[in-house]
């Protein structure tokens, strides 16, 4: 019984067929297909994230100008430069933040007592408007943004 077994086993070809190969295909696309969006998302999100904390780091700078000279820095000093960097005060003295990525756009308004940061990425984030507001305490939301 034993050696008829083995000799059955033997004689069978072994392999997949072309229907089993046919749905495992298909069951990888399905998952690629599913998976790249949310990928992609992804991608946006950490964009995102990173014009958030690049703002934070900016208002950190400003609020530090402020201590050191008991006023905000003006609209011209606090400016994006060509080496992917955020200055914050005059020539002389300025601070530099590192930023994220470099086609992130800022722009920082001085309204006396209280400033407005914003930051922007057209070509790899979202594209909503990120608002650092001192007078409003701080990053606003997306939702308030839009």
């Amino acid at each position: 019984m034993i050696a008829r077994i083995s000799k059955s086993l033997n004689e069978k070809e072994k392999g997949f067929t072309l229907i089993e190969l046919l749905v495992v295909v298909i069951i990888i696309g399905i998952l690629s297909a599913i998976a790249i969006p949310v990928f992609m998302n992804q991608r946006q999100k950490a964009v995102d994230a990173g014009i958030k904390s690049d703002l934070r780091s900016i208002a950190n700078e400003v609020e530090s100008y402020y201590v050191d000279n008991q006023a905000y820095p003006g609209s011209t000093e606090v400016a994006k430069g060509t080496d992917n960097k955020v200055k914050v005060g005059s020539a002389e003295g300025a601070a530099s933040i590192k930023i994220s990525d470099p086609n992130t756009e800022f722009t920082y308004e001085s309204e006396g007592e209280s400033y407005v940061l914003t930051g922007k990425n057209e070509d790899k984030g979202s594209g909503k408007t990120f608002t650092y507001s001192s007078a409003e305490g701080g990053l606003q939301t997306e939702a308030e943004t839009e």
